[in-house]
């Protein structure tokens, strides 16, 4: 019996393993269109104790190109902290980098998804002990439903108005990952829920939340509840995030292929990409960083990234990699590699 069960927690330990890696194989949904701008939305009320807010984010369809997953309340696993996913550009594409569930909020692209997700770190709440404590300074909690409150100011920068959502690039968020944020990013982590992923595969079903149909607008930014889309649960947008600009290429032919990636996005050399270091959880230095900027996993919104209006960079052709000379006594730096150029869009 003691042999059997060595055997049943050894498996169980290896099960665990994979999924937590897995969660970082998902980084492959690359296309050559930049996503549109966040729409602005008001946060449905927290339904109880335990809920924690998952940001709304712009997803992909080969078929039908962006689509509104909308931000909702989602039960945490006790002590965890969700890490939005982000788009970034890179090597001449925006790949997508999948969230997370991790003991910190790990780097999501510097991207402004509001309600606690400013950028830099989470302020919507925080654990003690086995019980999550929401600060009603950012979040819409009733104190009927939740009594675990408190109230802790966050500066925001409301100088200038940025829903750009994507990091990188032209018009991109300008952030990069600090040493603590890698430092997080390389813990053991858990991929999305089975209720979020459900959550993001039933907004597709939606004609409304695709960019081609509401232009920025979601009839459905927010809901109450994973899945839930009912009247009166489901929040509309208030207004698009910024102009949108229909691209001038099909989903189809925007999508690039898993096969034509290679290892981009592995490669830290690059100066303007927005990918976000990959490293499984593991054993080893993890000192490193990339441009690392001075802002750290703090309560403060105080930012200085690009605030450029939201153009999204499309091009006809894919990438054509570069091949340095041969150099007689050493080999060139790589060089690195600027935004992707401007196309016009159809409106």
């Amino acid at each position: 019996m003691a042999r059997r069960s060595y055997f049943g927690w050894a498996l169980v330990s290896v099960l665990i393993l994979f999924f937590s890696a897995a969660s970082f194989a998902q980084v492959f949904v690359s296309v050559r269109i930049g996503p549109p701008p966040l729409p602005v939305y008001a946060q449905p009320i927290c339904p109880g104790p335990g809920f924690m807010w998952t940001p709304g984010y712009w997803a992909w369809s080969d078929v039908d190109g962006y689509y509104w997953v909308p931000g909702t309340w989602v039960v945490a696993p006790v002590g965890m902290l969700w890490t939005p996913g982000y788009w970034g550009w890179g090597g001449g594409v925006y790949l997508w980098h999948p969230g997370y569930w991790g003991p910190h909020v790990g780097f999501y692209g510097g991207i402004n998804y509001g309600f606690g997700y400013g950028g830099v770190g989470f302020v919507g709440g925080e654990w003690r002990g086995g019980a999550f404590f929401y600060n009603r300074s950012v979040t819409n909690v009733s104190v009927t439903n939740v009594t675990n409150v408190y109230n802790r100011t966050v500066i925001v920068n409301n100088t200038t108005v940025n829903r750009v959502s994507f990091n990188g690039g032209a018009g991109g968020v300008q952030a990069r990952p600090t040493p603590q944020e890698e430092r997080f990013d390389h813990e053991q982590h858990t991929a999305a829920l089975a209720a979020q992923t459900q959550h993001e595969h039933a907004a597709m079903q939606n004609r409304q939340n695709f960019a081609s149909e509401n232009h920025g607008r979601p009839a459905i930014a927010a809901t109450a509840r994973p899945g839930d889309f009912s009247s009166r649960s489901a929040v509309p947008a208030r207004s698009a995030g910024g102009e949108y600009h229909a691209p001038a290429m099909s989903p189809r032919e925007a999508r690039v292929s898993s096969n034509n990636m290679g290892n981009r996005g592995n490669s830290p050399s690059r100066s303007n990409d927005g990918f976000r270091p990959f490293t499984p959880p593991a054993h080893g230095n993890t000192n490193a960083s990339a441009n690392a900027g001075s802002h750290g996993n703090s309560g403060s919104f105080n930012q200085s990234h690009s605030q450029n209006e939201y153009r999204p960079q499309s091009q006809a052709h894919p990438a054509q990699p570069s091949h340095p000379k041969a150099a007689t006594h050493s080999s060139p730096p790589p060089r690195r590699q600027g935004p992707p150029p401007k196309e016009e869009h159809r409106r």
